[in-house]
């Protein structure tokens, strides 16, 4: 089963604790003794949005914050392939045809950011199209995929299951510049729709939420389900 997951950088890293690191190299460790492909991709998390907010105040332009921002993602790609060790590939790929070979040679793929304007979530569902994956996991903050904003909305609704088109749809009203947080962001949703990529958006806080979401479909959040779409095999032989 070949699988990307995206880990936001304020689920890896919210304040540098090296056992939450840790805990999520482990966790992947226990994807890949499953017998799992698995690329990563690392977001910026609460780091980049304070150097994201500091330039902003001092004149810097929307690329150069997109610039501050993808340097944040390697750093926090870089201390989880740090904690990784030999399974993971040396450095962060810079590219998902990078990515793509580290895969091949059976290493734990990992990258943060690629280029202004795209957000690590699109990066995932880039990489995902690239490489065929059976499925690609957004691990964030949020416990899922909502009708409105649940930090502001006490009446938003979790959607338990969506298709590919109908996420375009929710997140499409939701504007988006540089260092903005969401659980899928536009660009994403609508990649996942053109490669109709079967997806799970959960809260990620937890890294064995990812394990048990990726071995047996077991999670509380979103399913992004493309129609016609039946479940991996392994999660109907672990059941």
């Amino acid at each position: 089963m070949r699988i990307v997951v995206s880990v936001g950088g304020s689920v890896l890293a919210p304040d540098l604790d090296p056992e939450r690191v840790a805990a999520y190299a482990e966790a992947i460790e226990r994807l890949v003794t499953d017998g799992c492909e698995v690329g990563v991709v690392v977001g910026g998390g609460g780091v980049a949005r304070e150097y994201i907010e500091t330039a902003r105040e001092i004149g810097a332009n929307e690329v150069e914050l997109d610039r501050l921002g993808i340097g944040t993602t390697r750093l926090n790609a870089r201390l989880l392939i740090a904690a990784l060790g030999e399974r993971a590939s040396l450095a962060p790929a810079v590219d998902t045809e990078e990515a793509a070979a580290a895969l091949r040679r059976d290493e734990v793929s990992v990258m943060g950011g690629v280029t202004p304007g795209q957000t690590t979530d699109a990066v995932a569902a880039a990489f995902a199209e690239s490489v065929d994956a059976d499925l690609l996991v957004y691990a964030t903050s949020a416990d899922g995929v909502y009708d409105a904003d649940p930090n502001a909305d006490p009446d938003a609704a979790q959607f338990a299951e969506l298709s590919p088109a109908e996420l375009v749809e929710v997140v499409l009203p939701m504007s988006r510049d540089a260092g903005a947080s969401a659980p899928v962001d536009l660009l994403a949703a609508k990649l996942i729709d053109r490669a109709e990529l079967r997806s799970i958006v959960l809260d990620g806080t937890d890294p064995s939420a990812v394990v048990d979401a990726v071995l047996r479909g077991d999670h509380t959040g979103t399913d992004v389900v493309p129609p016609g779409a039946g479940e991996p095999s392994r999660w109907t032989e672990a059941r």
